[in-house]
C-alpha cells in the first residue's frame, strides 16, 4: 500500500497514512481537526536482491570496484618471412600481319 503524506492547513501538523489506493483521501487532521491537503513527496523506490543491476552492469573485480572494459586486442600483420621477387613487366610482341 502506498503511503501518503498530508500537511494541516491550520496547524502546519504533517502525518503520512498507509492508504490503498481505492480510498478516498483524508480530509480531516488527526491533531486539531482542521482541513488536510496532500501532499506531493518524492517516492521511495528501492530495488533489492540480485536483480537487473547486478547481472547486467556491474563487474566485481577483487578490489570490489567495477572493473574497466579492456580493449580489443588486435594482432598487427606479420611481414612474409621471404620477400616476394619483383615481377619484370614484359610488353606483348607486336607483329603486323601483312596481307
Amino acid at each position: 500500500m502506498p503511503l501518503y503524506e498530508y500537511r494541516c492547513e491550520e496547524c502546519n501538523f504533517e502525518f503520512e497514512v498507509r492508504q490503498k489506493f481505492s480510498e478516498a483521501p483524508k480530509e480531516e487532521c488527526p491533531k486539531c481537526g482542521g482541513k488536510v491537503k496532500k501532499l506531493i513527496s518524492q517516492a521511495a523506490f528501492t530495488l533489492k536482491g540480485g536483480g537487473w543491476y547486478q547481472q547486467g552492469y556491474v563487474h566485481k573485480s577483487s578490489e570490489g570496484k567495477a572493473d574497466k572494459p579492456e580493449p580489443a586486442k588486435i594482432d598487427p600483420p606479420k611481414p612474409d618471412p621471404k620477400p616476394k621477387a619483383a615481377k619484370k613487366e614484359t610488353k606483348p610482341s607486336s607483329k603486323v600481319a601483312n596481307g
